[in-house]
């Protein structure tokens, strides 16, 4: 089983999202357990205030670190747990940063907001990731998005394993093009080379088709590759 914690100040969107799909049905399974922390709960103000004006002056409010670290030090078994900070100026995250995370059995995701966090903050945790080059107004999307990408490589929780091993990102190739019934949709049909059976030309396709797509929308996964391949 993956345990995943969340810290947030806006719980329900994270219950709400893991109810469903593919991480609904593995809580059910017993393959997920996500349990959610508000961290204003923790805050020693009478008013649950967890943020203030930054030192140095600056727009914005920051993120205290004595509520967050409270809350870190509240969940069982805290100290061997993985956790992340969800903030973009994070290392950018990627399927192999995906599959890495697999190896956590317990993960820890810590969701930002305001102008950002106390930077003593990252004393407590193990990396900081981002999932893009832009910002959120919180740090709930990321989270989720983390979440979804690694729940989903575990083996178990896709029906299909193959799923995971003929996908985007894979060996640094976007994914090929699908195709299901009708075999003709207003006067477009499905490539003839899909309806023919024959194992290996379908694959030469394929590659073929994922080389095509990459070199014209991701030409810096095939620089990735090539640099792989030597």
């Amino acid at each position: 089983m993956v345990i995943v914690d969340v810290l947030t100040l806006f719980p329900k969107m994270i219950e709400a999202f893991v109810q469903e799909s593919i991480l609904g049905r593995a809580q059910v399974e017993g393959k997920l357990h996500v349990r959610v922390h508000n961290f204003r709960d923790f805050s020693l103000d009478k008013h649950h205030k967890v943020d203030d004006t930054p030192y140095g002056g600056g727009a914005g409010m920051v993120l205290q670190v004595e509520p967050i670290v409270r809350a870190l030090r509240s969940i069982e078994g805290h100290q061997h747990a993985h956790k992340i900070l969800l903030t973009p100026s994070g290392t950018p995250y990627h399927q192999g940063h995906a599959k890495r995370l697999t190896q956590y059995p317990h993960l820890i995701l810590i969701c930002g907001h305001y102008e950002g966090f106390d930077e003593r903050i990252v004393h407590y945790i193990d990396e900081e990731i981002s999932i893009g080059d832009y910002v959120l107004t919180g740090g709930e999307a990321a989270a989720l998005v983390v979440m979804e990408s690694v729940v989903r490589l575990h083996t178990g929780v896709l029906n299909n394993a193959e799923s995971t091993e003929e996908e985007s990102f894979e060996d640094d190739l976007l994914e090929y093009p699908h195709y299901t019934k009708p075999m003709v949709f207003e006067g477009h049909e499905v490539p003839e080379v899909l309806r023919t059976g024959h194992h290996e030309n379908i694959r030469l396709w394929r590659l073929d088709q994922q080389l095509k797509r990459t070199r014209e929308r991701r030409p810096d996964l095939l620089v990735k590759r090539e640099k792989k391949q030597r």
